[in-house]
């Protein structure tokens, strides 16, 4: 035998020990893949291909893999102005309250970063919007909001119907009094997502920075700017796009408070509207795969301007 030979019992044994670990890892990640299958994938596959039919409630049972596919759902979809001011209805309600909640989140995690006496209860009572039952808290805000009984209106000079009424003047402007409401609703209620956040990065903070900033005379603006700020630029923007995706999609918010009316009609409301009222399944399943593109457009540019910028700072 000469130096150097490699065993050749060695090179099957490695081989097997492999092929081991390759099936365990299967058999562990199986249970994900089979719920992820019939959960996500195969709704998904259907909503697609109903998208692609003329598919209404009463034949709906004729639809099939090998159905007539067209495009008119989505030819129909396109034409109609209601889907469009939803679409901008969506747009305006997500990016608005998505920027609210979290700048509510910042304002509310810096002001209970410090120690004070009874922190951990006032901390523990900032979560009760995002706990408490959705069904809960939007008949609070309707009762509160109410033009005849309402607390709100009873602070004001004239009652406003801030659930009902699609546009009103303030200061000389008119402006979307439901669609502002339920933005608002919408940054009271997940607030403390972004809070939790932000909170658990600024506790890890190092404290060194903020005492050198101190040290050198820096005034508590300087030192949320250049301190603090750019450590939380990436937790931020993981929100953003969390915050974005979460509420693009929100459903339930809208209809409890307006039911998609006084031009609140997002577009999850009204792929809801399509199936309630008219049984038109196919031009809602079509509505769906819209949005869900608008998703994905968006997403797609977080990745390539946003995501992939932090990996190289990485």
């Amino acid at each position: 035998m000469t130096a150097g030979r490699i065993d050749p019992v060695s090179r099957p044994r490695g081989r097997t020990l492999r092929q081991q670990e390759s099936r365990a890892g299967a058999v562990l990640i199986s249970p994900t893949l089979i719920i992820t299958l019939v959960v996500v994938v195969l709704p998904l596959l259907w909503a697609i291909m109903l998208a692609f039919q003329d598919v209404r409630l009463i034949n709906i049972r004729q639809s099939g893999l090998f159905g007539n596919y067209t495009l008119e759902n989505f030819a129909y979809v396109v034409s109609e102005p209601g889907f469009w001011s939803s679409l901008v209805n969506t747009l305006v309600y997500t990016v608005a309250g998505t920027a609210l909640s979290i700048a509510i989140g910042l304002v509310t995690a810096l002001a209970l970063r410090d120690r004070f006496r009874g922190r951990t209860l006032v901390r523990a009572a900032i979560l009760i919007p995002y706990v408490a039952p959705v069904v809960a808290v939007t008949f609070l805000w309707e009762t509160m909001l109410n033009p005849q009984y309402g607390i709100v209106n009873t602070w004001l000079a004239e009652p406003i119907a801030f659930l009902t009424q699609a546009r009103g003047e303030f200061l000389g402007v008119q402006v979307p009094v439901a669609l502002l409401t339920v933005i608002a609703f919408e940054a009271w209620r997940y607030f403390p997502f972004a809070f939790l956040f932000i909170l658990a990065r600024l506790q890890a903070l190092p404290k060194e920075l903020d005492e050198a900033a101190i040290v050198d005379g820096a005034t508590p603006t300087q030192r949320f700017r250049y301190v603090i700020m750019p450590q939380l630029w990436r937790i931020i923007a993981l929100l953003s796009v969390l915050r974005f995706v979460f509420t693009f999609t929100k459903f339930d918010d809208v209809y409890l408070l307006t039911g998609g009316g006084a031009g609140t009609e997002v577009v999850s409301v009204r792929v809801y509207n399509f199936l309630t009222s008219r049984d038109d399944i196919g031009a809602a399943a079509a509505q769906a795969i819209v949005l869900a593109v608008f998703l994905v457009v968006f997403l797609a540019i977080y990745l390539r301007f946003f995501a992939g910028g932090e990996r190289e700072q990485g």
